[in-house]
């Protein structure tokens, strides 16, 4: 069974038991989240789409850890101006476990 939810403007497919790293969520680790933004849903080869989205089912998750992922480093410069810059960026991320798609 497997879901495509959707959080943050991204879409994720999901599965019972999977971790998975959205947007950033508000709450503290250990709390539960309902994911009620079902685009599809499959279950024992029964396909359900939404139009927009599907009614009545809800993913329920866990929230893992709040962490934030690798640096990026933005360089900019022009050349013979002596203009240079640099900056970095750490995308704040939330880390959930599925528990059950109903």
């Amino acid at each position: 069974m497997y879901a495509v939810i959707r959080s943050g403007g991204k879409q994720y497919k999901v599965s019972v038991g999977q971790n998975v790293e959205v947007e950033k969520l508000d709450g503290e680790v250990g709390a539960n989240v309902n994911f009620e933004v079902l685009l599809l849903s499959k279950d024992d080869g029964e396909v359900v789409t939404g139009k927009p989205v599907v009614k009545d089912v809800v993913c329920k998750a866990q929230i893992v850890a709040q962490d934030k992922q690798d640096k990026v480093i933005v360089f900019k410069y022009k050349p013979k101006k002596n203009e240079r810059k640099k900056q970095g960026h750490r995308q704040p991320f939330t880390k959930v476990k599925i528990l059950s798609i109903e």
